[in-house]
């Protein structure tokens, strides 16, 4: 079978294409998916590099969001699965994602728990689909299940223009809550403003805090979205409005940032995580999807043989939405 395997923590280098990966089979209460369309995220380049404290098991094989069809089923599963369309929810019982703790679907072919399938309707493609778990799933969790954004709120959205990013911004907007957006070059900002993004910060050219309290009419955002962490965490909480949350999810930036504790007694702020994702924030997103309230943007689309190139492109951040690899 062909995979696309990580062999040691390292550089793009250690991405590898094979051709001799072992043919999955469907244990007791499990299925074998062909994948057709599996998303990449920024998890994927910290299984590349590696994490702290987090190790994991190489070689390899990365991808978390995985769309397809039911190949085979183990026992104790129903065989009316055999045939059907599916998105797999990437939760590990045991803890962690697919890709991360387990091989993930940059593959053919992959065997995951019956319980982790979830019927994909005719109307969402392939590729929508695996847009949505990691990203689009965490963005909703985030933002509604946690987050609990009301219409009328004004949410400034840090990294606006990756797969977490523009899941946030299209979530926003259906809320009718008020949306800045920040993101790194003209391009990406038009982008967001055709999203719906009411106003739009380049935080290469201009102070994101002070142009933010700025819009707010000098009160603040009602709410921060921050999975950078880094530099950008004071910021954040200096452009809270009283009362004012500020939810993270991550921190791409790095996770263990300078603080500044003032802004979050005097204005009592609250600081919100988000850890994921679970299968009724997918299954509520595939119904949005279906109904056309949220369009997953898939910026590029790459065969397999392409994916270290793939990774290469989400790493530099030269893409605007989710990078899809179709085995």
């Amino acid at each position: 079978m062909k995979a696309v395997a990580i062999d040691a923590h390292g550089g793009l280098e250690q991405i590898r294409l094979r051709t001799d990966w072992p043919e999955p089979s469907a244990g007791p209460g499990q299925a074998v998916v062909e994948v057709k369309a599996c998303g990449l995220n920024y998890l994927d380049i910290f299984v590349l590099h590696g994490m702290p404290g987090l190790p994991v098991e190489m070689p390899r094989i990365p991808g978390g969001d995985i769309a397809g069809v039911v190949h085979s089923v183990g026992a104790g599963v129903s065989g009316d699965w055999v045939g059907r369309r599916v998105l797999i929810d990437p939760h590990i019982k045991h803890g962690g994602a697919l890709g991360e703790h387990g091989n993930g679907g940059l593959c053919e072919r992959i065997a995951v728990d019956a319980g982790n399938l979830i019927h994909l309707p005719d109307a969402v493609t392939f590729e929508q689909a695996a847009s949505l778990p990691i990203a689009y799933g965490t963005a909703y969790r985030m933002m509604i299940t946690r987050g609990h954004l009301q219409a009328g709120e004004l949410v400034l959205i840090l990294g606006a223009s990756g797969g977490v990013g523009t899941g946030c911004v299209q979530i926003a907007k259906n809320l009718k809550a008020r949306v800045i957006a920040c993101a790194s070059s003209a391009e990406k900002l038009r982008r967001l403003q055709e999203l719906g993004a009411d106003h739009v910060i380049d935080y290469t050219k201009e102070d994101f805090s002070k142009r933010a309290w700025e819009i707010s009419g000098k009160k603040g955002v009602d709410v921060l979205v921050n999975y950078t962490g880094g530099d950008t965490w004071v910021p954040s909480l200096r452009t809270l409005a009283r009362h004012g949350r500020l939810l993270t999810c991550g921190a791409t930036a790095g996770f263990d940032p300078k603080t500044d504790i003032r802004y979050i007694w005097r204005r009592e702020v609250n600081i919100i995580g988000a850890n994921g994702w679970t299968r009724q924030d997918l299954e509520a997103l595939l119904v949005e999807v279906e109904r056309g309230s949220i369009k997953p943007i898939i910026d590029k689309v790459f065969p397999l043989a392409e994916s270290r190139e793939a990774m290469r492109v989400m790493e530099d951040r030269e893409v605007f939405g989710k990078i899809i690899i179709r085995p």
